[in-house]
């Protein structure tokens, strides 16, 4: 029998193992009730991006000029703006902005991230040198700093603000995968993929990913909850989502004005971005928990006690 067989069955996950992993995970965060509240925020929050113009009960811009800066009640529960438009139907479907902006803006920083950190970890020396000191540059710049240069290059709009943020965010995935990549790198399995002659994106794909990839969940549900920080705040400077489409970041804006006289304006947004950011990082810290090697040693110390 080859090396190569054994190590390939220690090392990369079969459809058991997934499955019974996965158990596990469930049932850890099953009994954790904050993380429980926060999926149920988040499978809202998904199933409002997806369903949202069947949801609201008017437009995104119908205008009611009768009903100007009216206060919250049954026809419209969050109430209206200084245009008439009804602010609940404005946040629900606001929220397929952020949902988007969120998952295409980690997108790229995870794809392009993982791949620059997976790179230099494994190869080290030289090529790790330039990779992440490049990487160092763009993770000098305070984040919001950064985002903002980056839209004022490439102009205002949703597809630049998505880039932007994906580019502020993959200096973080690539340190995380490079740190990762370089403890996995010296383990046996992988040392004997080497020995055996395996071809380096062989050996990455499936020796060096599958045992990366718990670090990189925990840190693409926290990535989320600040790529919808960072939507929320160019889109409040005007850099972001332009009108008339509606924005969390840019109805907070337009109800700045009117927080004496119409406080729903930028009340309701501003809880929308509260609770999809908290919920995003209690999942995150429950995931730390249940995927960190270290609480799993603690917890079957725990049972042989």
């Amino acid at each position: 029998m080859s090396v190569t067989e054994p190590n390939a069955e220690h090392s990369t996950l079969g459809p058991t193992t997934h499955l019974s992993e996965g158990r596990r995970v469930w049932s850890a965060l099953r009994q954790n009730k904050l993380a429980l509240v926060g999926l149920f925020v988040l499978a809202v929050l998904v199933v409002v991006g997806i369903f949202g113009s069947l949801i609201a009960p008017y437009g995104v811009n119908e205008v009611d000029a009768d009903n100007l800066f009216e206060g919250p009640s049954g026809g419209h529960p969050f109430g209206t703006d200084d245009a008439g438009r009804d602010v609940f139907s404005r946040v629900v479907l606001a929220a397929r902005v952020s949902l988007l902006v969120a998952v295409v803006s980690v997108g790229i920083a995870l794809l392009v991230g993982v791949t620059i950190g997976l790179v230099a970890g494994y190869y080290r020396g030289v090529v790790d040198n330039v990779l992440m000191r490049c990487m160092d540059v763009l993770f000098a710049f305070p984040v919001l700093l950064l985002a903002v240069a980056i839209v004022a290059v490439l102009g205002r709009g949703l597809l630049t603000a998505m880039v932007a943020i994906g580019v502020v965010y993959t200096p973080i995935f690539a340190r995380v995968t490079r740190a990762s990549v370089l403890s996995v790198r010296e383990q046996v399995f992988v040392q004997a993929a080497i020995a055996t002659g395996a071809g380096d994106a062989r050996i990455m794909r499936r020796h060096v990913l599958p045992n990366i990839a718990a670090p990189l969940i925990v840190q693409t549900s926290l990535s989320l909850a600040f790529a919808i920080l960072s939507e929320a705040a160019l889109s409040f400077l005007g850099l972001g989502v332009q009108p008339p489409e509606p924005s969390w970041g840019r109805m907070l804006y337009e109800g700045r004005g009117f927080v004496q006289d119409a406080w729903w304006m930028g009340l309701f947004p501003g809880l929308a971005i509260f609770l999809v950011v908290l919920a995003f990082n209690v999942v995150g810290d429950a995931l730390r928990d249940v995927l960190d090697p270290r609480q799993l040693t603690k917890q079957e110390a725990r049972r042989a006690q």
